[in-house]
């Protein structure tokens, strides 16, 4: 071998060596992150995240540690539970929603973030999808686009409806998306109501107007507040035997009518290999933002039975999931 050729491998070498040094995690240290997610600990989808966080190398209670607080949502307004968690000198923050999202973001320009959100760059939360900038990456699941997907599966679950609804979180759908949907029912001849809330109290009393109203249905927008107050979304609905469609699959596994979307558990497991590509080396500002690629039509014909409601066989073949 000539010198320049053993030159060459020798820094190669050498580059490799960095390079699987900048990849892996510092033995003895044990990273932070801090959390501000609607959900708690022990749900699914945080319990799906730390799985692969686990898999990557990243054990909770070994080397890996949330700060203290990070589950703690109580009756603290977003914004200073972000402030507190920053506090805390994480080494990463993992926020679930615009709201979290935005809260975090006013608390720190500079810590890294990686973030799950209805559209991270339409939100302004990100420049673009493949070169984020600032201090926030993640994940954006196209939540404009789904809900009016999920309203055209409503629209099959429950033919010849002349009135269904929508239920919106004023804080997360823009009042565009709202005349979006309208127009396009208007187009097909169905009167939509929409009921937009901003508090938990005003979520049972929506539905019971819409239900009053004459709606045959009711279509749960994207959103951290309908998601995190699904179960008693689901036992009103239920009660009014009113069909009901929602954002993650896992939602009608549950007991919900019928849902449409990327399963909630993958998207943390993505933010999850995201984390880990941060607490390597990576930086947000230069890490793509990732979407969905994998959606399912889950239908609860038990639930649909229960409610009284027949789906029509043609819809339920379709499904990629139906509970019976």
């Amino acid at each position: 071998m000539n010198r320049r050729a053993f030159i060459s491998l020798l820094g190669g070498a050498a580059g490799a060596l960095t390079l699987r040094r900048a990849s892996a995690q510092e033995a003895g240290r044990v990273y932070r992150l801090a959390f501000l997610l609607p959900t708690d600990r022990q749900s699914a989808s945080v319990l799906a995240l730390f799985d692969e966080l686990r898999l990557n190398g990243f054990v909770d209670g070994q080397n890996l540690a949330a700060v203290a607080g990070s589950f703690d949502r109580g009756g603290t307004p977003l914004p200073e539970r972000a402030v507190a968690l920053v506090k805390g000198a994480p080494d990463l923050i993992v926020a679930g929603g615009p709201l979290a999202t935005r809260a975090a973001q006013d608390a720190t320009a500079t810590m890294p973030m990686v973030a799950l959100s209805d559209d991270l760059i339409g939100e302004g939360l990100a420049r673009s999808l493949a070169r984020p900038g600032g201090n926030t990456t993640g994940v954006s699941i196209l939540a404009p686009e789904l809900n009016g997907k999920r309203q055209d599966f409503l629209i099959e679950a429950v033919p010849g409806a002349r009135r269904m609804a929508v239920l919106a979180d004023s804080h997360v759908t823009a009042p565009r998306e709202l005349h979006v949907l309208q127009a396009a029912m208007r187009s097909r001849d169905i009167e939509l109501l929409v009921f937009e809330v901003t508090r938990v109290e005003e979520i049972l009393p929506a539905l019971e107007k819409a239900h009053a109203g004459g709606a045959a249905a009711v279509n749960l927008l994207a959103s951290p507040l309908l998601f995190a107050n699904s179960r008693s979304i689901m036992d009103r609905a239920a009660a009014l035997r009113l069909p009901a469609m929602y954002q993650w699959p896992e939602t009608a596994e549950e007991g919900g009518f019928m849902s449409y979307g990327p399963r909630l558990t993958q998207m943390f497991r993505q933010m999850a290999r995201l984390v880990v590509k941060v607490l390597r080396g990576g930086k947000p500002a230069d890490l793509p933002i990732e979407q969905p690629t994998r959606f399912e039509l889950v239908i609860n014909l038990k639930t649909a039975k229960a409610i009284g409601h027949e789906v029509p066989a043609g819809l339920v073949l379709r499904a990629d999931k139906v509970i019976e």
